[in-house]
Parts: structure tokens; C-alpha cells; sequence
């Protein structure tokens, strides 16, 4: 409640801020320490859950991408910095909420990805996306498929000369 502690509070907010890949808000209030915690434990490595006053979060905002988030300061907003795992922060939340009976109270406000807002289905929608590390497995999935599937191709004509030539020594044989 300081000045020096507000400032402290507005710089690590900033940092988080460079840091996030998005940020989503939802509301703050009805949510009990305890509750707060266990959701804490629950997110995903790299994401950060914060309660942050809505001054606070306007004066970190100022000159960065994430300007546009100024139109969801209302109200009490617990907010999620996201590094990297969008749709598990996501995940963590819907859980959160259908543990503890929120599901109707406390649906996501909105988010923002690089200076564009989005609303509660929008960020249901991106959560949905497959994350970085996803996509790099599936392209290296289809890099290791590439030669396997040319083996077979450039086998295929070989194995079915192979096989008329069984076949024929078979019927020359019954004869």
C-alpha cells in the first residue's frame, strides 16, 4: 500500500507483461486464499496468477502492446500472464471452476494477444490451438514419415515383379 511497494508492484507486472505470450482476466472476487492456492498449483509451468488493482494494471500497461487490455479494468480482475501454455492455463481454469462450483459466476473475461483483445469465447477459441511444442512434434512426425514412405514407394515396383515371379514359378511347378 506504499508508494515504493505500488512501484514494485507496477514493475513486476511490467515484466510479466514482456515476458507473456497473453494475458487473460477473470473475476477476483468469491475466490478464497485456499482456493487461490490450490488454483496457483494447478497452472501449467509458466504461467503467473496475479491480483492486481485496476490502477496498477492501467499504469503497467501504458506504452506496451498490451494497451487495448485498459478496456477490461472493472471490477476486481484476477489476471494470468502466459508464457507459453495457453491452453493448459485454460484447462486449469475450467477445472478450477467446475471444482468449485463457479462455473456460472466466474467465466473468462477476455484476454489479450499482441495488442488484440479477444472475449471469453475468443480465448476458448486460441486455447484451443495447438501449442508450440505440439506443432513442432507433429512437424517432425511428417519429416520422419517422409523417408519411410519412400522406401515403400521405391520398394513397391521391386516387391511386385518379385511376386509375379513366385507366382508364375508356382503355377509352372503344379503343371
Amino acid at each position: 500500500t506504499t508508494l515504493e511497494g505500488k512501484k514494485a508492484r507496477v514493475a513486476t507486472v511490467k515484466e510479466l507483461l514482456d515476458k507473456s505470450e497473453m494475458v487473460i482476466t477473470v473475476p477476483a472476487g468469491g475466490i478464497t486464499v485456499s482456493q487461490a492456492q490450490s488454483l496457483r498449483r494447478s497452472l501449467p509451468q509458466g504461467t503467473t496468477m496475479m491480483v492486481v488493482k485496476n490502477k496498477l494494471m492501467s499504469r503497467a500497461i501504458e506504452g506496451t502492446t498490451y494497451e487495448p487490455v485498459g478496456e477490461m479494468l472493472k471490477g476486481a480482475n484476477m489476471w494470468f500472464f502466459i508464457e507459453e501454455d495457453i491452453g493448459g492455463t485454460v484447462k486449469s481454469w475450467n477445472s478450477f471452476l467446475k471444482d468449485n462450483g463457479k462455473r456460472e459466476t466466474h467465466t473468462i473475461l477476455g484476454g489479450n494477444i499482441e495488442g488484440t483483445n479477444y472475449d471469453s469465447k475468443g480465448v476458448e477459441a486460441i486455447s484451443k490451438l495447438p501449442s508450440k511444442l505440439e506443432l513442432i512434434a507433429q512437424i517432425a512426425g511428417s519429416i520422419n514419415a517422409v523417408p519411410t514412405k519412400l522406401a515403400r514407394v521405391v520398394k513397391a515396383p521391386g516387391m511386385k515383379v518379385a511376386r509375379a515371379i513366385k507366382l508364375a514359378g508356382e503355377e509352372v511347378n503344379k503343371e
